[in-house]
């Protein structure tokens, strides 16, 4: 194998200039894609909201703050087993990078599983973006936001419990070593980004 193509996924080979490998650098390029993103969208609710106040009660009175809570100590606990599962091939152990892997996709899966019980909880109560039945004067704007971040956020959620699960399947075959373990570092900055948004989210819009 040439120079260029180890450097692909081989963190011991990185490219000149950046000092990373080509796919660290391109995860990197697309979280500062999706730093933009999420920051419209967190924007464009905090305008929204201080503009139009009257449209929003206490998040208290209409989402579930406790649960949403739990959930959210979930998905931090996913943040320490990725790490966990990266520490472990960095150092060759490939029993624990296929059982934190597994935590990992676990507690993931979970976070999405208690986030759609919420949201079919709200619905049945008839929290939802078009409803004009809802007690809650302005739902319909608050439904929206709502609904659109974290819903957006839970679908990266979902495909990073995805790539989690082809990643761990690629580990059940030895594909990485502690030589080579670049996809394993690829995800997980996927991961913690995510989980780092959620905690914005959580933030803004369960307290605030």
């Amino acid at each position: 194998m040439n120079h260029s193509a180890t450097a692909v996924m081989d963190p011991r080979h990185p490219m000149p200039g950046m000092q990373v490998y080509n796919l660290k650098l391109g995860m990197w390029i697309f979280l500062l894609s999706e730093v933009m993103f999420f920051t419209s969208l967190i924007g464009s609710y905090i305008i929204l909201r201080f503009a139009h106040p009257e449209h929003w009660t206490e998040p208290g009175v209409i989402l579930n703050v406790s649960l949403t809570a739990v959930n959210t100590f979930l998905l931090i606990c996913s943040s320490v087993t990725m790490v966990k599962a990266f520490a472990a091939i960095e150092q060759g152990d490939q029993k624990g990078l296929k059982l934190w892997l597994l935590a990992t996709i676990l507690i993931g899966a979970s976070f999405v599983g208690i986030q759609f019980f919420e949201y079919t909880k709200l619905i049945h109560e008839g929290f939802v973006p078009n409803f004009a039945a809802y007690t809650a004067e302005g739902a319909n704007l608050y439904g929206a936001t709502f609904y659109l971040m974290t819903g957006f956020h839970g679908a990266h959620v979902t495909i990073g419990v995805l790539c989690l699960s082809f990643v761990l399947f690629r580990a059940m075959k030895g594909a990485y070593t502690s030589e080579s373990y670049g996809g394993v570092e690829i995800i997980g900055l996927y991961w913690h980004f995510v989980d780092l948004v959620w905690i914005i989210l959580f933030t803004i819009v369960y307290l605030l």
